[in-house]
């Protein structure tokens, strides 16, 4: 493997280290979230001059966000702020650490290393080493959370529950011209970066939130609201807000259950994500996403026999969490992990009648 960890273990095409899987679902209202007011020093590591394009006037870009910047930027491509995250414990009590960054610090990393990984396979296919892969080396365990910034996603896997227990789910294919990371595959959905809606003090505290992060990436990517919705006064009106009113009152009723099914870390670019899965009774699901967004600003939905729901199934859910599938490692891990947890999330009936 391209990666040096005596620890980490491999869930489907996710790295995850010790501590990162809980045995069960972890129930998010009982997920303990610390922030530090400063963020960790890490070692510097400026991107190996070979892998960056070369400007028109002479010389090469700084960085891999500046060369994107410059040459093809995606619809969205800022370096706003993030929570970064700096440690992970969910087995007994579960505690996520974090803090303060920007969203270049961890993605220039990881797509240095990952352009890195293609040069050298383009070199000699199927005989690469770390030797050959100087910037990996020196970055070591991608799980080791002290040695490199990990801007960090929050992504959901969205289950619609039937009241006998059969289920389906959503995936989103990520359109190329609109993203930066992960394009031209597919993911759950929703799914976003951890960070405040608004570059301001009062969102940076009021939107450190794991359940405030999805309820705006519900409203965005299966709405098609505009990003940072009800933004007022730099920050988001969430008691003010139907869309959260309603979804919030979902949870205390018991018609909507959110969980965290784990932590991991994609091999390739370090991409580093909150694994979550939240099921809704059909019920509350028909009426707050019943006209779903087929496409958003950043991909659109896929359907299944004209239809974006996918029924939860071990034949639905292998054909998309298999290796190989053309689905982002932290969504096909999910789907192995929810599909492991269905009776825990109430979703162990039988299939949709006649669709696998």
């Amino acid at each position: 493997m391209l990666f040096r960890s005596r620890r980490a273990a491999l869930l489907g095409g996710l790295l995850a280290a010790p501590g990162w899987i809980p045995a069960a679902p972890a129930g998010l209202a009982g997920l303990r979230l610390r922030a530090a007011s400063r963020p960790p020093r890490y070692p510097r590591r400026p991107a190996p001059a070979h892998l960056l394009p070369a400007r028109p006037g002479g010389g090469r870009y700084p960085g891999y966000a500046a060369a994107v910047a410059a040459l093809d930027p995606p619809a969205v491509f800022e370096n706003r702020p993030v929570y970064q995250l700096t440690a992970a414990s969910l087995a007994g009590t579960p505690e996520l650490c974090f803090a303060p960054g920007r969203y270049f610090d961890g993605t220039s990393l990881g797509q240095a290393v990952a352009h890195e990984l293609a040069a050298a396979w383009l070199r000699a296919p199927g005989r690469i080493t770390l030797a050959g892969l100087p910037l990996r080396a020196d970055v070591g365990d991608p799980c080791d959370l002290t040695a490199r910034p990990a801007t960090v996603a929050v992504s959901t896997l969205t289950l619609r529950r039937e009241p006998g227990g059969a289920a389906s789910f959503l995936l989103h294919w990520r359109d190329p011209a609109k993203v930066a990371h992960a394009a031209g595959v597919s993911h759950v959905v929703p799914a976003g970066i951890f960070q405040p809606a608004a570059g301001t003090a009062a969102s940076a505290t009021a939107d450190f939130d794991l359940w405030r992060c999805m309820v705006r990436e519900f409203a965005e990517e299966l709405l098609g609201a505009p990003e940072a919705c009800q933004l007022a006064g730099g920050a988001v009106d969430y008691p003010g807000w139907p869309l959260y009113r309603q979804l919030t009152a979902a949870r205390e009723t018991g018609q909507a259950g959110v969980y965290c099914l784990g932590a991991g870390v994609d091999p390739l670019t370090f991409a580093t994500d909150i694994l979550t899965v939240a099921v809704f009774d059909a019920a509350v699901f028909d009426t707050v996403f019943g006209a779903l967004a087929a496409a958003n600003a950043e991909g659109r939905l896929l359907t299944v026999d004209g239809s974006p729901l996918i029924p939860f199934t071990a034949a639905w859910v292998a054909r998309f969490a298999a290796d190989g599938a053309p689905v982002q490692a932290a969504g096909a891990a999910l789907l192995h992990l929810a599909w492991q947890h269905r009776a825990a999330l109430g979703c162990a009936g039988p299939g949709p009648a006649g669709r696998g």
